[in-house]
């Protein structure tokens, strides 16, 4: 129903973004990216292995740890070879190594990894991704690499190797760990911690579980200092994400009462989730909040994420929804269609 930008300008522009000043519009281009999935990932390849400031390259490779496609492995283990990579750019691309750990070329993932860690010149900062994305493995499997470790001088090196070795179920710093004590309250003293464990175990983690790490989530923002809010805010729409990329409309109600209830526009990820697993329901509350919005970046992903929901659930404008949102705000569908 809406007339859209070629797929191939609109990735162009996101990759640009990923080495924006601001760290709101790298955000936005890593989860936009993220949901463009396969189409996007020659040109993230290509990206991660120019010039670009470290930055934008380490921006590059969480997005394609994100999407998840293993033509991104190959150069993940070429970029992590080179022992003068910046440490936040090789740090991102062993969390592209890792999400290959258990797939068809994990050999070669792990033996990349194993490598990097043990290798006692490298970063502090690269060592620590490489251990944390073998942790992925089980830990008989581990265990010589972390013997090895034993006398490593770097005290963050052995100490992070120790903690390796715990196999009980609920160790704080296991990240389906944390994600568990946070769906039974126990939340996190800072927001970024549960958005890293979601991220990391968000396809292993019960989905009921999820569900109450937005409700709990969402009861810590409103207790909150609006300095403070916005970062459990981002965490609980990594939350939606998860659920929603597992296909999952059970936090659903969330995501609508979220767009009802916004003073100010909402963390993309919020829409991303909406174009995932949004339905029928979702399309009055984004025609609303795109009535009210003057912000034009707001306007621009409500409208986004409007013809994606109708699009994906083959709507036309006799549906009932439509025909609502049509009679309460005139021109409204068309405004979205051609925005």
């Amino acid at each position: 129903m809406a007339i859209r930008a070629s797929s191939s300008k609109q990735i162009d522009a996101l990759i640009a973004d990923l080495g924006a000043a601001s760290a709101v519009t790298r955000e936005t281009a890593v989860a936009r990216l993220t949901l463009l999935g396969a189409r996007a990932v020659e040109r993230l390849i290509a990206a991660a292995e120019s010039g670009a400031v470290a930055e934008a390259r380490a921006a590059v490779w969480r997005t394609l740890e994100g999407i998840g496609d293993a033509r991104a492995l190959e150069p993940a283990l070429a970029a992590l070879g080179s022992g003068d990579l910046e440490p936040a750019v090789g740090a991102a691309a062993a969390g592209v190594v890792r999400v290959h750990v258990r797939g068809p070329r994990g050999a070669a993932a792990v033996d990349r990894l194993a490598t990097v860690l043990l290798d006692r010149t490298r970063h502090e900062t690269v060592r620590l991704a490489a251990l944390r994305a073998l942790r992925e493995l089980e830990p008989s499997t581990i265990a010589p690499i972390l013997t090895s470790l034993a006398h490593d001088p770097n005290a963050t090196i052995r100490t992070e190797a120790g903690l390796s070795e715990q196999d009980a179920p609920r160790d704080p710093e296991d990240p389906a760990a944390v994600v568990t004590n946070a769906a039974d309250g126990a939340l996190p003293d800072d927001p970024a911690t549960l958005r890293r464990a979601l991220k990391l175990s968000e396809r292993t983690v019960p989905l009921p579980a999820l569900v109450r790490v937005v409700d709990r989530v969402r009861e810590r923002e409103g207790s909150e200092a609006a300095s403070v809010r916005d970062q459990w805010r981002l965490t609980r729409a990594a939350a939606h994400v998860a659920l929603a990329q597992r296909g999952s409309r059970l936090a659903l109600y969330d995501l609508r009462e979220s767009l009802e209830t916004a003073k100010r526009p909402l963390p993309v990820e919020f829409l991303a989730a909406l174009t995932l697993i949004g339905d029928a329901t979702c399309l009055a509350p984004i025609a609303e909040a795109h009535a009210k919005a003057k912000d034009a970046w707001w306007r621009d992903h409500l409208a986004r994420a409007f013809r994606d929901i109708v699009d994906r659930e083959r709507l036309t404008k006799r549906h009932a929804a439509l025909r609502r949102i049509e009679k309460r705000w005139p021109g409204a569908i068309t405004s979205m269609a051609d925005g």
